[in-house]
């Protein structure tokens, strides 16, 4: 088939393409980073997202049969806010359907509700609705935290304990997590591909963590000695703001503090993938955390 990939040359958009690519698809990315390295020697063309020019993305999109979008935002920045991502997405859809596209498997996020005080959480259950009613097949993906060897959160939560003698959990520290593998992600995403049903599946891993179990299993695979200690929420998180200002980057933000206190990125849904972050996490020991990931200078920054 014939498919347009939103972000390959990201993080996750990068594993979904390459097993598109090893299934014999044909694929395009939409971009805006046409200056990052091409992990595909020209493979995958790259054509700018052109959110400000709706003709011209839908002309991006012609002839695609299937997109898979991963577009979106941590946080805000400069001038790139949750909305403006809602908006962009909404472009996105309208020129797919004008472009003859058939069907979209879409990233998510668990529990998504459009009516949620968090901007991330309601913005992503405003993106379902409006792809559910969109006459499109589709697949949503909901994941809570992707881990991997680009992952941002559970690299730097390493890095934390591995440089600093000390490491602040917020709150008591059982609000809980359900990681899931970057492969393993890619591997739900092309199967929504070839489907012709739509669905909506939670995209998460085999095992369930209390934040407070995530770094204890952490500190122990890495063989750090910070101590953990519990501390007020918003102590925490302004803590990582201070840490933030060192390091030109922004760390934590509210709405990451605020969904990990109202346990939402946990769900009753059977794993639906196996790779274990225990098991990963130990294989990939001798890198883990030792060099800091920086989100800003990634998603940011020219060249990512």
């Amino acid at each position: 088939m014939h498919i347009a990939i939103t972000g390959a040359y990201s993080y996750s958009g990068k594993y979904i393409a390459q097993r598109l690519l090893a299934e014999g698809h044909s694929l395009r990315t939409l971009t805006g980073h046409q200056d990052r390295p091409d992990p595909f020697n020209g493979a995958v063309p790259a054509h700018p997202f052109n959110f400000e020019q709706p003709e011209k993305l839908t002309e991006s999109l012609r002839g695609v049969d299937v997109l898979v979008n991963t577009y979106w935002v941590r946080y805000a920045h400069g001038g790139t806010t949750y909305a403006q991502a809602v908006a962009n997405t909404r472009t996105l859809l309208a020129a797919a359907k004008a472009a003859g596209v058939q069907r979209i498997v879409h990233t998510s996020i668990a529990n998504p509700d459009p009516a949620s005080p968090l901007p991330y959480y309601s913005g992503k259950g405003q993106l379902e609705a409006d792809i559910q009613a969109s006459g499109l097949g589709y697949t949503i993906l909901r994941p809570t935290v992707i881990f991997g060897r680009e992952d941002v959160l559970i690299n730097n939560i390493t890095w934390f304990l591995r440089h600093f003698p000390a490491f602040a959990i917020p709150g008591d520290g059982r609000y809980r997590l359900q990681p899931i593998f970057v492969d393993d992600m890619a591997a739900l995403a092309a199967e929504g591909v070839s489907r012709r049903d739509s669905y909506i599946v939670d995209a998460i891993g085999p095992e369930t963590y209390t934040f407070t179990e995530l770094a204890e299993m952490l500190k122990a695979t890495v063989g750090s000695r910070a101590l953990l200690f519990h501390t007020p929420p918003m102590l925490a998180y302004a803590a990582s703001r201070v840490a933030g200002l060192f390091l030109g980057d922004l760390v934590l933000t509210r709405e990451e503090v605020d969904g990990l206190l109202a346990d939402l990125l946990v769900t009753d849904s059977p794993p639906a993938g196996p790779t274990k972050l225990s098991e990963w996490a130990k294989q990939n020991a001798d890198w883990l955390g030792k060099t800091y990931a920086h989100e800003i200078n990634r998603h940011f920054k020219r060249g990512g």
